[in-house]
Parts: C-alpha cells; sequence; structure tokens
C-alpha cells in the first residue's frame, strides 16, 4: 500500500524542520526485526524510506496472520495517536531499508503547539486509517465474500 504521499509531504514547510530535529531519527530496518507487538506501548511510528514491513495480527493457535505489506513513504503505525497508546497490530521487516522513527509523545506535543501541524498530521492519519480499512474490506470480501455464480449456458 502506498499513499499519494509521505506524511512528510503534508506537514507545512515551517513545521516540517522542527517535527525532524524534536522528535524524530532516522534508522535502519534490520531484515526479520520485530517493530512492535499487538498490545503493547505505542510509543513511536515510522515512516519509511526504503525497504517493506509486513503488518500482522495475531491469530491463537496459528502463525499470525499479514494484514498488509507497507513500504516506501508509507506510514507504519497510528495506534500511538489514540488512547490508550497501544499497539492492536504487529509489524516485521520483510525487507531491510531505512526509516524516519517519531517519537510519539514529542509528536503528540508538537501537534498540540502547533494547530497546522496538529490538523495536518491527524487528517493524513485518519486518512491513511480509512484507507487501509478500505483495503481490508475488499481483501476479506475477496476471501470470504460470496462468490459471483456462473453465468448460465
Amino acid at each position: 500500500m502506498s499513499t499519494a504521499r509521505s506524511l512528510l509531504d503534508v506537514i507545512p514547510p515551517e513545521s516540517r524542520a522542527r517535527l525532524l530535529d524534536e522528535a524524530a531519527r532516522e534508522v535502519p530496518l534490520i531484515l526479520d526485526e520485530r517493530l512492535f507487538e499487538e498490545g503493547r506501548r505505542a510509543d513511536r511510528f515510522w515512516v519509511l524510506r526504503s525497504g517493506q514491513v509486513e503488518v500482522d495480527i495475531r491469530v491463537p493457535g496459528r502463525r499470525a496472520a499479514v494484514i498488509e505489506t507497507l513500504g516506501q513513504d508509507d506510514l507504519l503505525g497510528w495506534s500511538w495517536l489514540f488512547s490508550p497508546h497501544v499497539w492492536h497490530l504487529g509489524a516485521h521487516v520483510i525487507r531491510a531499508g531505512q526509516a524516519v522513527e517519531f517519537d510519539a509523545a514529542a509528536v503528540r506535543s508538537l501537534c498540540e503547539a502547533n494547530a497546522k501541524l496538529g490538523r495536518a498530521v491527524y487528517k493524513y492519519v485518519a486518512e491513511t486509517v480509512a484507507e487501509r480499512l478500505y483495503g481490508t474490506r475488499t481483501r476479506l470480501l475477496q476471501l470470504y465474500g460470496p462468490r459471483a455464480e456462473a453465468p448460465e449456458a
């Protein structure tokens, strides 16, 4: 999944430098690294520069089910924005790369102090969540929805 623009593209230019200076750092994405686990504290998020990350959900008695694969410019993580700030899914790296990692508390604080920045971040995250929910719905219908009946001959 890749939105048309990265989170960094939609942040007002006057806020972008401050956000990157005060709340972000470049990090490597290491193959097979587990970035976060469902049910744990969501204290950071990422914008992927390169590489790929699978987002998954635990399935009791089975392997985790992959929900989505994310790549360049994708936002990884939205649970950091909503109380109680706990991951709803898990994620692991399937292709090494680079990402910008953000400190969630620092970003929330900057958004509270700067209305333009806050609107841009919240709007982008909400649009990303909506897009991904729609994509998940479509995949679920393809997997489990009613099959189209073959036309009669």
